[in-house]
């Protein structure tokens, strides 16, 4: 799954270069996205990398080539504009993805240091009706690391979430912080200042800017598997 971030930044760059034939210069990636420094920019284009989307060429200044583009930036030059729910996390409309108690399963999110979610498009899960009690779609991830053990949220544990973008202090949440990093941890408002808690002595508590950080839904239930 790429984040809204990384997709505009993909997008940027293949417009770019199919105008001008080479591609925007870092201040014109970092003015496009809005971004405050050139170091949001190396993450976003690492992580497209990462993911085959680009391919950085050695010892040539600004040299980006494309080496394939998701669905979602294909359709817009047959002018399909995708849509996009804010937050980065792809649309799935509730009664499709729920019906007979099935929730799709985004990818992967983490409990630890935040890393990207990762989505394959590809699995759902079933799960308890009382997990879906409560109006709204609802999504599954699997979590990666330790954070939130004292929590009861082990490594390789699947949470479902009910999407929503707001919060209440103590509620574990899923947050993507900055627009491409995603985690999974206790919400926690003071002030304009946002905490994301872990449940974890080994890990302090990070604190942000409320415009750094998007709630992308809420924890309503966990599956484990032995």
């Amino acid at each position: 799954m790429l984040t809204k971030k990384q997709l505009d930044l993909l997008d940027l760059i293949n417009r770019k270069v199919q105008k001008d034939g080479v591609p925007p210069s870092f201040d014109e990636m970092k003015e496009a996205l809005d971004l405050r420094s050139k170091s949001g920019i190396h993450r976003l284009i690492t992580a497209l990398e990462e993911r085959g989307f680009i391919r950085r060429l050695a010892h040539k200044a600004r040299a980006i080539e494309i080496v394939k583009l998701p669905e979602a930036l294909e359709g817009r030059s047959n002018g399909f504009t995708p849509r996009v729910i804010e937050g980065d996390k792809p649309a799935v409309p509730a009664a499709a993805a729920q019906n007979g108690n099935q929730v799709p399963l985004l990818g992967r999110i983490a409990a630890g240091l935040p890393i990207e979610a990762i989505n394959d498009g590809a699995d759902s899960v079933s799960v308890p009706p009382n997990m879906l009690r409560n109006a709204g779609a609802h999504y599954a991830l699997e979590v990666k690391g330790d954070s939130m053990i004292e929590a009861g949220i082990n490594d390789g544990d699947v949470v479902v979430i009910r999407e929503g973008s707001s919060a209440e202090n103590g509620e574990i949440v899923v947050a993507v912080v900055e627009g491409y990093e995603a985690t999974l941890k206790r919400y926690r408002k003071r002030g304009s200042t946002i905490a994301l808690e872990p449940a974890n002595a080994s890990y302090e508590t990070r604190m942000f800017r409320e415009d750094q950080v998007e709630v992308q839904g809420k924890l309503v239930g966990l599956i484990r598997t032995y």
